[in-house]
């Protein structure tokens, strides 16, 4: 099976966080481009950068992933979750020794905070 290559990945994940960043800035039509920012590819920190007042109007730590595969098991629980009853899906996940993190599709959370 062919990998892709390092130019390929961050460029995926680029876009993602690109992607992520439309979708909070369109939330919060207050806030200007620079208080929510697609950080550099191989910078430390948070992937979404929020000024001060992007802070206040979002108060999250963002970090984005992009891969071709490995998030199988969310998916599956999210699509597990999908009634078809109107509900939105959300998916609790619990690795041992680890918190739980919750899971639900972008455009539900969107909503959820707006």
């Amino acid at each position: 099976m062919p990998r892709i290559s390092i130019q390929s990945a961050k460029a995926k994940g680029r876009r993602l966080q690109q992607a992520v960043r439309d979708l909070l800035l369109s939330i919060r039509p207050q806030l200007e481009p620079d208080d929510v920012r697609s950080c550099p590819m191989g910078s430390q920190g948070a992937d979404i950068i929020l000024s001060p007042a992007g802070k206040r109007a979002l108060p999250y730590s963002v970090e984005c992933k992009a891969k071709a595969n490995g998030f199988t098991p969310v998916y599956a629980a999210l699509e597990q979750a999908e009634r078809g009853d109107g509900l939105t899906p959300v998916a609790f996940m619990k690795q041992d020794r680890r918190p739980i993190v919750v899971a639900m599709y972008a455009d539900d959370w969107l909503k959820l905070i707006t």
